[in-house]
């Protein structure tokens, strides 16, 4: 899929440097308040190679934390921005960098070709203080062993013009069952991982299609979401694949409701659109990124050491606040500049996660666990989507 072109939410302050009390592996910053503390203090057992070629997203390795990272390490740090799951697939196949940055939608490409290898958490102090909820998943763990380390994560909503629609949805069904002031003025994210978002709807709706997993679908369920996202065609104003287009359209007012992220619709009400948004009843779909290692990485310990400097508490702070999403570390939340980021974003409300579905690479074997049908796979939706987009 197209992976989220994203806005760097408060960037020249973000890439300034905070106040702290300087450790001793701190390196000196000048600032007014005096130098950082980094909270992070590098594997002394890791010896670098002196750098670390990654792929990341855009956004995640800026040089705010990369240039400190580099005078405690030791490690320059060498940066190759992809811009979708797939290139990232591509480029790790190369076996020219050490760690990526890898969606759910990607991460089980990368185990199932052995592109990544498992870690040790014993290795990377950060990995203690991520969130329980986002380790050991099927996206990013095999057989109990950790393949990487999660890095943040966001949930997909659904966001309305108030205005419009004065009294506020609670469901879906404004995107695809129509009947509202809404209709005709609908924004839909521009992907066939959006296949996901139409299933989800109806294993809430129809109960007689038994899904149970919007990623595992056969085909019978696979024809039910193609079907009703051809019946939303018709009241759709909008597919957005680049968030700037989406928030143009809200505070322009062309488009009264559609599915969005939370950092779209922070920009917008803060350009002064009349608009909120919710997590629906029947859940959402979202993402969770995951640091993962190359089983071909020529400087491993470099890129070990990077892997825990992202996910450690300020760095990981720095980084979520920077790109729009959630934290990982649950000690990022009382380092990032905006007191309520991890408030606004869900970071430690276990109970809002429990029904946000992060964006799996479908699979023919069933991610469900059925094993007398054949699922529909991710090469499938890609070309049901591009059919429908035609």
């Amino acid at each position: 899929m197209q992976r989220r072109t994203m806005v760097f939410t408060a960037a020249a302050a973000l890439l300034g440097v905070g106040a702290g009390t300087a450790s001793a592996t701190t390196p000196p910053t000048s600032g007014a308040a005096g130098p950082t503390d980094y909270h992070w203090t590098p594997n002394p057992k890791l010896t670098g190679e002196g750098q670390t070629n990654i792929i990341v997203w855009a956004g995640y390795a800026e040089e705010a934390w990369t240039k400190p990272f580099t005078q405690m390490t030791g490690c320059a740090v060498n940066v190759k921005t992809a811009n979708s799951s797939d290139e990232m697939v591509q480029l790790m196949q190369s076996g020219e960098y050490d760690a990526v940055s890898a969606s759910g939608d990607a991460t089980e490409r990368l185990i199932a070709g052995n592109e990544v290898v498992a870690i040790d958490p014993a290795e990377f102090p950060s990995y203690a203080r991520i969130y329980d909820d986002l380790k050991l998943k099927q996206w990013n763990s095999v057989d109990g062993k950790p393949m990487g380390i999660p890095h943040g994560r966001g949930a997909n909503l659904l966001v309305f013009n108030t205005e419009a629609l004065t009294s506020p949805p609670d469901s879906w069904g404004v995107m695809f069952d129509g009947g509202t002031p809404a209709d005709g003025h609908i924004s839909v994210y521009d992907s066939p991982i959006y296949i996901a978002d139409a299933a989800l709807y109806l294993m809430a709706t129809k109960p007689e299609l038994k899904i149970t997993n919007p990623y595992a679908l056969d085909q019978t369920q696979f024809d039910a979401a193609i079907a009703l996202l051809q019946k939303q065609k018709g009241i759709t104003t909008q597919y957005w694949s680049i968030y700037t287009d989406q928030q143009t359209a809200l505070e322009g007012g062309s488009v009264l409701a559609g599915t969005t992220w939370q950092v779209i619709v922070n920009l917008a009400k803060a350009d002064g659109a009349k608009i909120d948004a919710v997590k629906p009843k029947e859940g959402a779909t979202g993402w969770s990124d995951t640091w993962m290692l190359s089983s071909k990485a020529k400087n491993p310990n470099c890129a070990k050491l990077w892997m825990d400097w992202i996910a450690s508490p300020w760095a990981n702070a720095q980084v979520a606040e920077y790109f729009g999403e959630a934290p990982s570390n649950q000690d990022a939340c009382a380092l990032t500049s905006d007191p309520n980021h991890c408030t606004t974003f869900h970071a430690a409300e276990t109970d809002y996660w429990k029904n946000v579905w992060y964006w799996t690479t479908a699979t023919e074997k069933c991610l469900d666990g059925r094993t007398d049908v054949t699922c529909v796979p991710y090469t499938e939706w890609v070309n049901a989507w591009t059919k429908l987009r035609a």
